[in-house]
């Protein structure tokens, strides 16, 4: 499988869609005017990326940590003067300067920073070849990182770079390069409060992340970029959640955040509930109405907890996603078993109700497409 275009046509979020769900290995190659990224997939998992739109490189942020001295930096930039195609971090692993899971901790940042500079992006060509590793040599990057052991979601990569260019807007961001606190990029690690659940900033703070997708929302560019928006604003307010689409009395899980399980995307996404042996679920779809409460044990809900973890939740908030008048879908939310009561939920309600209104135009414009090109080829 080859993918080839460009930005302009197909968005980030639309490739990583493509590359995780498919769980393809091989590697992306940008190429725009802002300069070169490279990101690398295994089993449709983030492994590496790197771009010479951002200054410095691995060594950096470990000398910035104060995980190296400046004279271990030095020798080892000497030894990438005679091996230039030598990742500085693979340099400073050879010479015992730096344990491995402090690299792992380091890449992991500075993949985060990558992708969260690729968002800015307005224009590029790009391509992925399947299982073709050897790309790396092409891009004529000054340094290609370290490779991570274990994966990171692209899904919450793409989160957390959106909610990042958020908070710069705001002015609110102060970059860190500090490798002290636990990362929260794997698979099965991901979420996480920054306050305590009773601050505040953190009742009304679906009103503040309302405010700042909303106009995000007015244009998507496509159905993943409306599910990605939905995923990022509950990741705000709640500990966990799973997304999922119901079609044909069937729940099928699409994307999830928060959930600290084995390879959780893709539990996720093999995930396939039966609404209408549900009388808890077949009455929000009768109603189209949010639920907030206690999750009624039927074996479907069992069989979602089991998904989740294993631990009934305390209280749940299961919002129902209408467009073209029916249920399309569903965003369930908690704060897990130990975590306090949920807070208010008004904002969130409220984007999701233009979620669905967005779904439904991008509906009717595949509609459109489809019809021109129905014409197109009698």
């Amino acid at each position: 499988m080859s993918l080839v275009g460009r930005l302009e046509d197909l968005s980030l979020s639309d490739i990583f869609q493509i590359l995780s769900v498919g769980r393809k290995t091989g590697t992306l190659v940008v190429k725009g005017s802002k300069g070169t990224a490279l990101i690398v997939f295994k089993n449709g998992l983030i492994v590496r990326a790197e771009t010479d739109d951002i200054e410095g490189n691995m060594g950096d942020i470990l000398v910035q940590s104060g995980l190296i001295k400046d004279t271990i930096m030095y020798l080892a930039l000497e030894v990438k003067k005679e091996l230039p195609a030598k990742p500085i971090a693979e340099i400073l692993h050879d010479l015992g300067s730096v344990r491995p899971e402090m690299l792992e901790k380091a890449a992991k940042k500075r993949i985060e920073r990558v992708i969260c500079r690729l968002l800015s992006w307005e224009d590029g060509d790009f391509q992925f070849e399947l299982d073709d590793l050897e790309l790396q040599s092409k891009t004529e990057l000054p340094d290609l990182g370290w490779e991570v052991s274990r994966g990171l979601s692209p899904e919450y990569l793409l989160m957390e770079g959106a909610r990042v260019q958020d908070e710069m807007s705001q002015q609110s961001y102060i970059p860190s390069e500090d490798l002290s606190v636990s990362d929260s990029g794997d698979a099965d690690e991901e979420g996480g409060w920054e306050e305590p659940l009773d601050s505040p900033s953190a009742e009304r703070r679906d009103i503040t992340a309302l405010k700042s997708l909303t106009q995000e929302l007015r244009f998507p560019n496509s159905a993943s970029e409306i599910t990605l928006l939905i995923l990022r604003f509950a990741s705000d307010m709640f500990l966990r959640g799973v997304l999922f689409m119901i079609g044909k009395g069937e729940m099928v899980g699409l994307g999830q955040f928060g959930l600290e399980i084995e390879r959780a995307d893709e539990m996720v996404r093999a995930t396939v509930l039966n609404v209408d042996k549900s009388p808890f679920f077949k009455k929000i779809v009768t109603e189209q109405l949010t639920y907030k409460g206690a999750l009624e044990k039927d074996e479907v809900t069992a069989r979602l907890v089991e998904v989740l973890g294993g631990v009934w939740p305390r209280d749940t908030v299961i919002f129902p996603i209408v467009a073209e008048g029916r249920v399309v879908a569903f965003l369930y939310c908690d704060n897990s078993s130990d975590a306090g009561p949920v807070g208010e939920t008004e904002g969130l309600e409220i984007f999701i109700n233009h979620a669905g209104l967005a779904l439904e135009k991008s509906l009717l414009q595949r509609r459109i497409q489809d019809m021109e090109t129905d014409r197109g080829t009698a």
